[in-house]
This record gives structure tokens, sequence and C-alpha cells, in this order.
């Protein structure tokens, strides 16, 4: 089971450089995300979802391939590939995986402007390490899913003076 996290942050690009440094722990084996969403508020009040990965490119991408092989047992394979990448963008862009787009705007609405949230899917984590990680980074617990100890545990680091 994935627990839900949402730091709300009050600078406008720091929850992406949150965001990259979760994924760095990711290759060090130290966090599973199911999810990672940068929310930003422009400080004309926008606000913009950044996904970790783009469902459309990526559905292009696999109806393309799938549309491509068709095409070439049916002797036209430039045909099969168009109708298979314009189906896998639809298919992608129909596709929410992860944490749900409505929720994440609506949260995000409650920003104000010139800041940003990070919304993370986390499946498994080594907590001591990345705590220590995020140690002093800023921000507020804004919506989790996690205990009300180990919410106040992520709080105090997050709150933390860097070293």
């Amino acid at each position: 089971m994935s627990d839900l996290v949402v730091i709300g942050y009050d600078e406008q690009f720091k929850a992406e450089e949150v965001r990259l440094m979760l994924w760095k722990m990711q290759k060090e084996y130290l966090i599973d995300l199911g999810d990672a969403v940068v929310a930003e508020k422009n400080d004309k009040g926008k606000v913009k979802l950044h996904q970790a990965v783009n469902l459309t490119a990526a559905g292009a991408a696999s109806g393309g391939f799938w549309g491509a092989l068709v095409g070439l047992i049916f002797l036209n394979p430039l045909l099969g590939m168009a109708v298979g990448a314009s189906a896998g963008a639809v298919s992608g862009a129909l596709t929410d995986v992860g944490i749900n787009n409505n929720f994440m705007k609506e949260l995000a609405e409650s920003l104000h402007p010139g800041s940003s949230a990070l919304f993370v899917l986390v499946r498994s984590v080594t907590p001591d390490k990345v705590l220590e990680e995020l140690k002093g980074t800023g921000g507020r617990v804004l919506k989790t899913s996690l205990t009300h100890e180990e919410e106040s545990k992520l709080q105090a680091a997050l709150s933390a003076a860097k070293h």
C-alpha cells in the first residue's frame, strides 16, 4: 500500500528541487515512488501540474510501435504506425495513473501565488535516511496518509535547520 504526502512550499520552484532530490534517493534505493507531481501556482494565480511521466507521449510511442507491427503484417507500416500512434496518444491522454489530477488541482488552488506543492505517492521508504536528506528543505505538510507520528517526524525534518 502506498502513502500520499503533499508538501507546500512558499517558493515557486522549490517543489521541483525536492522532487529531484527524491528521484536521486530512488536511484539509491532509499525510496520507491509511485508518483511524484509538482503543482506550481504562478504570480498570476494560474496552477500548472508537472507530471513525472508524460502519458500522451508514452502512449503515442507505444501505439506507434504496435501500429507499425500490425501495419507490417498487412503490408502498410506507415498507415499502421500513424493510426497506432494517434490511438496510443489518445489513450495515454485519457489515462490517469497515480495521484488524481482533480485532487491535485483543487489543493493547488489553495496555494498563494508564487508557491508550489509536491505530491508524492510513496510505495516504500527507508525513513531515517530519507528524513536526513530532506532535513532543512522547508515546506509544510499539507495532506498525508501517514500516521500522526510519521507526519510529525516529516514536518520536523522539513523545518529543521540545515547543517
